[in-house]
């Protein structure tokens, strides 16, 4: 009798085990003639030499498949230890499973637009309004990257702006500062990656959540490197943040331009980036609207009611600035017939 040790290294124990382990107790069922036995994220098994090489085959499809969807079902073990195909619904154009099982896919022609983009282009500027999905859409594209062992971390990061407000003046040390910053990040992980593993790559640093100052000097290799809220950078902060790319390296930078909360007297650095960089190789821009927002439908009526208003209120001014000449027109004309 033969003894050996098998790693999960990619999933998440506790989903595959399942609930009560009750996946663990079927896959123990499945192989009558060996002694198995799961601890953290080690299965020992002891037994025949050839019945161990067939149980280490099926764990090892069986942790694909649980890396990849998330979820490890019944029916889902009874095919693939039996060498079959697991009938998994397939969803067309899928980027990645949610921590549900769900599929996750672009659901716009915008959304679909980055991803044909991420395929082609090295850097990606996604810019549009609030709700268009063109971060949730890029951390998917970079959890695909990931489980696919294309690269081997995602870093995500964003300028620390918000209203107005100074990190100093928020309690805390400086992660519990930053953190409120970087939250919508954390949401969009946690949909596609289960909570024990993804505190597992945030500590072993697979995984980086930082500020957008926190980038300067470094060289970013073999990652999927994310800029989100982009339209409160500066011109040196994104310019900064564009030249850490390195080899093997995809960047996404994504913006809202309506929602710029730098002091007037600075331009916002995207706005700049756009025009700078555009036509340059390797790099695609995707404009998002209103018809790709997928939240609630009054987010969309909320856009549009802005828009009318931005319109009138630039036509206001307009008008105004035209009266105001007219009458310093009038005053001089009258100024010299005296």
């Amino acid at each position: 009798m033969i003894e050996k040790h098998i790693v999960l290294e990619d999933v998440d124990p506790v989903v595959f085990y399942g609930v009560n382990n009750i996946n663990i107790q079927m896959i123990k069922a499945l192989y009558p003639k060996l002694r198995i036995v799961a601890r953290g994220n080690v299965i020992k098994v002891m037994g025949d030499e050839e019945e161990m090489c067939a149980f280490e085959e099926s764990v090892i499809a069986l942790e694909k498949h649980c890396v990849k969807y998330n979820c490890l079902k019944e029916e889902d073990i009874l095919d693939i230890v039996k060498g079959k195909k697991p009938q998994k619904e397939t969803a067309e154009g899928v980027i990645v499973y949610s921590v549900n099982g769900k599929p996750i896919t672009a659901r716009s022609e915008n959304q679909q637009e980055i991803v044909k983009a991420y395929e082609k282009n090295d850097m990606i500027f996604a810019i549009g309004p609030a709700g268009s999905g063109k971060t949730y859409t890029s951390i998917a594209l970079a959890v695909k990257s990931l489980k696919n062992k294309e690269i081997r971390r995602i870093i995500l990061s964003r300028p620390a702006v918000e209203a107005g407000e100074k990190l100093g003046y928020l309690p805390g040390d400086m992660k519990e500062k930053i953190d409120p910053y970087l939250q919508p990040l954390y949401d969009a992980l946690e949909d596609m990656i289960p909570t024990v593993k993804l505190q597992e790559m945030m500590e072993q640093d697979v995984i980086q959540i930082a500020p957008l100052a926190f980038m300067r000097g470094r060289t970013l290799n073999d990652a999927v490197v994310i800029l989100d809220e982009a339209q409160n950078t500066t011109t040196a902060q994104i310019k900064m943040f564009l030249t850490r790319m390195g080899m093997n390296t995809k960047m996404i930078v994504t913006g809202d331009m309506t929602q710029i909360d730098l002091p007037p007297s600075q331009r916002s650095g995207l706005v700049e980036a756009t025009s700078i960089l555009k036509g340059v190789e390797g790099i695609a821009f995707i404009h998002m609207n209103k018809k790709d927002i997928v939240r609630h439908k009054l987010v969309t009526r909320i856009v549009e009611a802005y828009e009318k208003y931005d319109q009138q209120n630039a036509h206001s001014q307009h008008k105004r600035k035209m009266t105001e000449e007219e009458t310093v027109l009038t005053d001089r004309v009258g100024a010299d017939k005296h």
